[in-house]
């Protein structure tokens, strides 16, 4: 939005010192088109040099119906956006009524920042690219093909689900004799 440069590694940096991170609350399910109106706003009332990064926070899920993957992206926090910016009366009041906004978190007069630690959590999942997850309801029992890493093409059966680790310990016969394997939810697909 605002004046950016660009650093040695490639990221954008912004000219004003002074901006910093703020938890916005949005219509749930309206978070990009707020986002949209807001950026709208900014370039009505010419105030680029003002905000830097508006941000809806998403992750990969990749879900697997018929044996077909298929990835899309899942908001992680439905009904919020983070937005860069200096906080002063004129911003403050454009972000408040802007349509599909309902304020800041926090105080009303003086929201907090966001340490910038938060924000790259929440931009990569812990400081590393965010790892796709399954949405699978496998259950004990259920036969299964593996189908990526070393065990890729081998049938087996499901001994336990680990669904809080996106996990599952399976049986799989090598060289005749069955052996208990631990795989993630992205590596099986139910037979």
């Amino acid at each position: 939005m605002a004046v950016d440069e660009q650093d040695a590694q490639g990221e954008q940096t912004n000219a004003n010192p002074n901006l910093k991170w703020y938890v916005v609350n949005t219509y749930s399910g309206l978070e990009n088109r707020a986002k949209k109106a807001l950026e709208e706003r900014i370039q009505q009332y010419k105030l680029d040099d003002m905000f830097g990064e508006i941000f809806v926070p998403t992750e990969t899920v990749e879900e697997i119906k018929g044996g077909v993957k298929k990835s899309q992206s899942r908001k992680t926090l439905p009904g919020y956006m983070l937005v860069q910016m200096e906080l002063n009366d004129e911003t403050l009041h454009l972000v408040r009524n802007t349509p599909k906004i309902t304020g800041f978190v926090g105080n009303a007069r003086k929201p907090p920042p966001l340490r910038d630690a938060e924000v790259a959590r929440m931009r990569t999942g812990q400081g590393a690219a965010p790892k796709p997850r399954a949405k699978v309801d496998y259950q004990v029992g259920d036969q299964i093909k593996v189908t990526e890493g070393p065990f890729a093409n081998f049938a087996g059966s499901i001994e336990e689900v680990k669904a809080d680790k996106q996990k599952v310990r399976v049986s799989v016969s090598i060289f005749g004799r069955s052996t208990a394997v631990e795989l993630d939810f992205t590596q099986i697909e139910k037979t």
